[in-house]
């Protein structure tokens, strides 16, 4: 999660604002991205602008992780880009369906938290979908683990070829004492990403984020269309890219159409 200013301060769900001699850090690590780990990137469909080397493989578009594992299956499935706010999936999804996806927490966590962790759940469990979500004391499919002084609010990745979900959703402690309704939304969108969805308006960020249009990665195999999803904005979506330190987003009607849909 990435901070904005649009006037108001605005929230990437990706990483914070950095300074200029930060920046300049990141962009000598970006040299260090092999030109082939970059082509790699951009067949999945993911844009290669300030793509950060990380722990786990690779954190791009702001919050999501790319482990090696992702970048070495081969691109595949049907896409079509109707317009700049549909829903958009990845090429893999959770499988062995019906199953019940285990989410516990790592680190000192606040009570805050907790129960955004709670509330997130309750939120995918109120849809009656083929997955069902229930919080575990550790050892969970999805951990959320705190972590200290990261340049974005919580990130995450996409489903393995084993047809798991993404293990790890790290959250920033700085953030762990927002309102309840942004930790809440903040927790959804990450486990959004470990089920495989992308973000809403993946092509044009500025449509959440302000400032100039930024394309996340061309609409290629890694963004497969979601019939039924709206060919209009949907101001709503909780897998819109920015939200503020005040926003709140349960899963609006086109969300859940998008959800049913895939489980």
């Amino acid at each position: 999660m990435r901070q904005m200013f649009k006037p108001l301060a605005f929230l990437l769900i990706a990483g914070l604002a950095i300074t200029s001699c930060k920046k300049e850090a990141k962009d000598t690590a970006k040299d260090q991205i092999s030109e082939e780990t970059l082509a790699k990137i951009s067949d999945h469909g993911f844009g290669t602008s300030d793509v950060q080397k990380v722990e786990e493989g690779y954190l791009v578009e702001g919050d999501i992780i790319l482990t090696e594992d992702y970048l070495n299956t081969t691109p595949g499935g049907n896409y079509l880009r109707i317009a700049n706010n549909e829903q958009y999936r990845t090429t893999q999804l959770v499988t062995a369906l019906p199953r019940n996806i285990t989410i516990s927490s790592s680190g000192a966590i606040s009570a805050g938290l907790s129960s955004a962790i709670d509330a997130a759940i309750a939120r995918y469990n109120a849809q009656n979908l083929r997955i069902t979500m229930s919080r575990a004391s550790s050892g969970g499919d999805i951990v959320i683990r705190l972590i200290n002084g990261a340049n974005y609010i919580a990130s995450s990745g996409f489903p393995g070829s084993n047809g798991d979900p993404y293990s790890t959703v790290k959250y920033n402690k700085a953030y762990q004492n927002y309102s309840a309704g942004f930790m809440t939304t903040v927790i959804a969108h990450e486990v959004g990403h470990c089920i495989g969805f992308r973000h809403t308006d993946y092509m044009d960020r500025s449509y959440s984020c302000g400032g100039s249009p930024t394309n996340e990665g061309s609409s290629g195999v890694g963004a497969v269309l979601i019939p039924g999803t709206p060919s209009g904005p949907d101001s709503g979506s909780w897998m819109l890219a920015c939200l503020s330190a005040t926003t709140n987003r349960p899963f609006n009607n086109n969300d859940k159409t998008a959800l049913n849909y895939l489980y």
